[in-house]
């Protein structure tokens, strides 16, 4: 594709601009390894990077073939420029460099055959996932799939297209095991607690219920990522001297720890840093419980306070010190002790890297699906501490924030952005005061833990709580909380 004069040229191998770091390996000899599903921003900026890492360090045969399973909008972006993309790091130390590694771009629902086959093709032993927690169609009270949500019901009918993961992976499954494949790591990229056994397990639930041959020869891992990729903004495209519509924005730091129980062959993803262990629960917990907590904590008290990004919101000094104590006096306390883990130290790593002005992480973007979010963040922090008699106020008070949040959306104060809006609004549109509100959707909403609605004194504590954010504001509520009064 050309471009007209006085536009800027597509970027190409030919147009990589100066400044941007170039590939490191011979991309006409790369072969595909992998197929990711879920071929978002972040996988862009973590696992195609580390992937590009081990192809540069002689590791050809693992180049990506992504799969978007909804949009075509980033096939449309990569495949016009070959897949190329430029990754800008922002902070100290920074800097912009291509990738190379995905070497196709499908869309699922365009293309099913196409999907199947090529995580069916025998040069593949691993699938990634970043679908979101919204992916896994996930039932929150027993961590089974929820064989009645449409798309799940539609794939077991069977007679049609896949339109979830696991019908893609199902149908996969089957054509390596008919045809002698090999097998299959299929590795969950998503921020969910021991994502791989959770994914192993809706697969087996998928599969049961299916009924038939159950085909074996895979494993499904699980990771811990850590990354900060805010969304991409006109500004940001229009910064480049040609044109990348793939461009992907991202923080410097970048984590990625991963269980050594892979079914076959694997790229060395250790050459970009990623740490194989026999154990990620410790560093998942951590990330869900302090970074991932602390996000969630920044959101729903910042945006309400008015704050817009990240590094706002961190700037406040009560907002600071609240989540500070959330994390130091709450969550840290209940990770699992290891030698590896500093939680103290960690904490105050992640206010670094959340004080990064060069990196405008939207509180809304943050904000969004929290229905599916908190569970993991907040809700199994609050239950714990519970079952052994520990109070969790600081919690308690942002479990509140984010029910206020649910409550701004019902009183028609911004669109709501959750897979659950509905029926939480719903929820709260019945209910006459604060503490029924608390309670209603503790118990209703299929959002919190059947443990949290069976203690009287959680659900008495939050519906308080609520009550005291619609009734003092979120400034006051933090500053009285802290004795800033």
């Amino acid at each position: 594709m050309s471009a007209g004069p006085g536009a800027r040229p597509r970027l190409s191998a030919a147009t990589v601009p100066e400044g941007v770091a170039p590939l490191r390996y011979a991309r006409d000899r790369a072969r595909s390894g992998i197929v990711h599903l879920g071929l978002g921003a972040f996988h862009r900026a973590h696992q195609a990077v580390y992937t590009d890492d081990a192809m540069a360090a002689g590791d050809a045969g693992w180049g990506i073939v992504g799969v978007s399973l909804r949009s075509p909008a980033v096939r449309d972006a990569l495949v016009p420029q070959d897949c190329l993309y430029i990754v800008e790091e922002r902070g100290a130390p920074g800097g912009r460099h291509l990738v190379g590694s995905i070497n196709d771009a499908l869309v699922a629902p365009e293309a099913p055959e196409r999907v199947i086959a090529a995580l069916a093709d025998p040069a593949v032993h691993v699938a990634t996932l970043t679908v979101t927690e919204k992916g896994y169609h996930r039932d929150p009270r027993t961590n089974g799939l929820l064989v009645d949500a449409p798309d799940v019901a539609h794939d077991l009918a069977g007679g049609g297209d896949p339109r979830t993961v696991f019908g893609f992976l199902a149908a996969a499954l089957d054509r390596r095991a008919a045809q002698g494949a090999g097998p299959l790591t299929i590795l969950s990229c998503d921020n969910l607690p021991d994502n791989g056994r959770l994914l192993g397990g809706l697969l087996d639930d998928y599969l049961a219920a299916r009924g038939g041959a159950r085909p074996g020869g895979w494993t499904s891992p699980s990771s811990m990522v850590d990354r900060i990729v805010p969304a991409i903004t006109a500004d940001d495209l229009a910064r480049l001297p040609v044109e990348d519509r793939a461009l992907t924005v991202c923080e410097p730091f970048r984590q990625w720890v991963i269980e050594d129980r892979f079914a076959g062959p694997r790229p060395r993803w250790e050459a970009g840093g990623a740490q194989i262990v026999d154990d990620v629960r410790p560093f998942e917990l951590a990330k869900l419980r302090l970074l991932n907590g602390a996000h969630s904590a920044l959101a729903y008290w910042g945006l309400p306070l008015g704050h817009a990004h990240v590094h706002e919101a961190v700037r406040d000094p009560d907002l600071l010190a609240f989540v500070r104590r959330q994390l130091l006096a709450e969550a840290a306390p209940s990770l699992p002790p290891s030698a590896a883990l500093d939680p103290a130290a960690y904490v105050e790593t992640i206010l670094r890297r959340f004080d990064n002005p060069a990196l405008p992480h939207r509180l809304a973007q943050i904000a969004m699906d929290g229905s599916q979010k908190l569970p993991q963040r907040w809700l199994a922090t609050i239950v714990e501490r519970a079952a052994t008699g520990l109070a969790s106020p600081a919690h308690l008070r942002s479990v509140a924030a984010w029910l206020a949040f649910v409550g701004d959306a019902s009183g028609g104060g911004r669109p709501a952005d959750d897979p659950l809006a509905s029926r939480l609004e719903t929820i709260w549109d019945g209910q006459a005061t604060p503490a029924d509100i608390a309670a209603a959707i503790v118990r209703s909403s299929g959002v919190f833990p059947a443990a949290f609605g069976a203690d009287e004194a959680l659900v008495g504590a939050l519906g308080a709580a609520l009550a005291e954010r619609l009734s003092k504001g979120p400034r006051a509520m933090l500053r009285d909380f802290l004795g800033r009064s």
